[in-house]
């Protein structure tokens, strides 16, 4: 129990703490394109946060399931409360559920690489 709530609160904040307080799109000053508002080191470090969280949950005697379960529903949570209050169209909704289906089949390959490794003999 107590493992499966650490690793919700590590996931929701790895959103908040490397994505979700950047809102700012940039533009171009030559093409006028926009984009962001996310930077590329942002994206690598919350998904190199999300995977030591979950490896190490995993390797600690966390259940695969309730890790899965506790990273996949947290993290889309704090997405879905930051994406909330940006859009007044509602589109949010399909970005949560994107980021939904994302996580859960993303965490779901991690902990079953994580564990055919796990159980792989030693090399001699």
């Amino acid at each position: 129990m107590l493992g499966g709530l650490g690793v919700a609160v590590l996931s929701a904040a790895a959103w908040f703490g490397w994505m979700g307080w950047d809102t700012e799109y940039d533009v171009d000053p030559v093409t006028q394109v926009s984009s962001g508002p996310y930077e590329v080191w942002q994206v690598l470090g919350c998904g190199a946060t999300l995977l030591l969280v979950l490896v190490g949950a995993l390797l600690t005697g966390v259940r695969a399931a309730v890790a899965c379960a506790a990273m996949t529903l947290a993290f889309t949570a704090a997405w879905t409360a930051t994406a909330a209050t940006s859009d007044g169209g509602g589109l949010f909704v399909v970005g949560g559920v994107l980021v939904l289906i994302g996580l859960a089949t993303a965490t779901t390959v991690v902990a079953v690489v994580t564990e055919q490794l796990r159980r792989r003999p030693a090399a001699r």
